[in-house]
């Protein structure tokens, strides 16, 4: 119901901006503009489930071999006491326990590839169990909030689009994007749990968000004490092992285990094949919406709506500069992709606006991108709270980003 109106109020906004654009400046190419974006996110919408279906049917079979080897079911058994706690809903021991550490573990790598058909897995798990197949469970939408929050250990692409740009130290937004991404994730919890009366006091989920603090505390003191040159090379390094790390693993347990392995990822890469032809319609559909906000003219109007008002505050308004990447940011992960590399090129690198894009490009995730992707996956037309909660997680990240830049730069 929620991303109905919203899908509504992109094209209605972008057809009345588009109109006062003709009204009052003449400009007779703006709805040349917006049909050619139409057609331009129909496409990239297509592509980009096209792109994902080797992925996902490689992950898929990978993840098949790992539930009947049981590692999934180890891994839920891990983080079974948090998820108890933050997924009152779901059964003691259900798999989507250890997809959803499989997921969470991918995206604080930086495993796109990897985090995504673990999520969809994980939903698909959660479905099962769902009494209206049509209606987000609580469990699946505080699993989808932590998802949108993003929140990257090491944000590896950022770093390597900085060394490309000439940034002196390309790792120095670092521990601002960590800690940017961490403020969008427990923004994003607490929302959650008001709504669904879940006390994130509880002695477990403390001790385990303790030691989820901890160990960021150490990678942030092991990375500070490495030369500036060796931080790229060792998180990419890092990364990488984890991941076949995690396949031969996979493969090992379920060849103990006498289970046909080949047989098993056959199985996995065909469900993944299904997911990636479902989510092509829910994909098109938000990226059109988006496409026609975007090329109204309506994004320019609000970023220069907000620079005017902190102005008129009194404020300092230099980081404004830096807000399309914000705004795009819940919308389009590529498109903010290019809207900060635009701006290192602009503004410099290492000026203050082009850290500034790139810890707002790391500090959360493209909401919207996520819940057509994960709810389309499954069916899910009422996605109740989920929108909600992830903006005010991205708008705690965006707050957060935009002091910490102060502060540090």
């Amino acid at each position: 119901m929620v991303l109905n109106y919203i899908w509504i109020a992109f094209f209605v906004i972008g057809f009345v901006v588009a109109m006062l654009q003709l009204m009052i400046g003449g400009d007779t190419q703006i709805f040349n503009g917006i049909v050619n974006s139409v057609f331009a996110s129909a496409k990239t919408g297509f592509e980009v489930s096209l792109g994902l279906t080797g992925a996902l049917a490689l992950w898929m079979g990978l993840l098949k071999i790992g539930e009947k080897g049981g590692i999934v079911a180890i891994l839920g058994k891990l983080m079974g006491p948090l998820f108890r706690k933050l997924f009152p809903g779901l059964p003691q021991g259900h798999p989507a326990y250890g997809s959803m550490v499989l997921n969470i573990s991918a995206n604080m790598l930086g495993l796109d590839n990897a985090a995504t058909p673990a999520g969809l897995k994980a939903m698909q798990e959660m479905q099962e169990i769902n009494p209206d197949k049509e209606t987000a469970t609580n469990a699946q939408i505080m699993f989808l909030v932590i998802n949108a929050a993003g929140l990257t250990i090491i944000p590896i692409s950022i770093i390597v689009y900085r060394t490309q740009l000439g940034a002196a130290n390309p790792a120095d937004v670092f521990i601002p994007i960590l800690i940017a991404t961490f403020a969008a994730l427990l923004a994003g919890m607490i929302s959650v749990s008001i709504i669904q009366k879940i006390n994130l006091f509880d002695k477990v989920i403390l001790a385990y968000m303790g030691g989820l603090m901890a160990v960021i505390a150490g990678i942030i003191y092991y990375f500070s004490t490495l030369p500036k040159e060796q931080i790229s090379d060792i998180s990419t390094f890092a990364a990488n092992f984890i991941l076949v790390l995690i396949i031969v693993i996979f493969i090992v347990l379920a060849a103990v285990k006498k289970v046909n392995v080949y047989d098993a990822f056959i199985e996995g890469a065909k469900e993944g094949f299904g997911v990636a032809i479902k989510i092509i319609p829910f994909l098109v559909a938000i990226l059109v919406a988006i496409g026609v906000f975007r090329a109204s003219g309506a994004m320019d109007f609000l970023i220069a709506g907000i620079a005017k008002l902190f102005s008129l505050l009194g404020f300092d308004t230099e980081f404004t500069e830096a807000l399309p990447v914000a705004l795009m940011r819940p919308l389009s992960g590529s498109g903010a992709r290019g809207l900060m590399v635009d701006a290192m090129t602009v503004h410099g690198a290492d000026s203050f606006i082009g850290r500034l894009a790139c810890i707002m490009q790391g500090a959360t995730d493209t909401t919207f991108y996520i819940v057509a992707l994960y709810f389309g996956s499954v069916g899910i037309k009422n996605t109740r709270h989920v929108i909600g909660c992830c903006l005010i997680g991205d708008l705690a990240g965006l707050i957060t980003a935009i002091i910490i830049a102060y502060l540090f730069f």
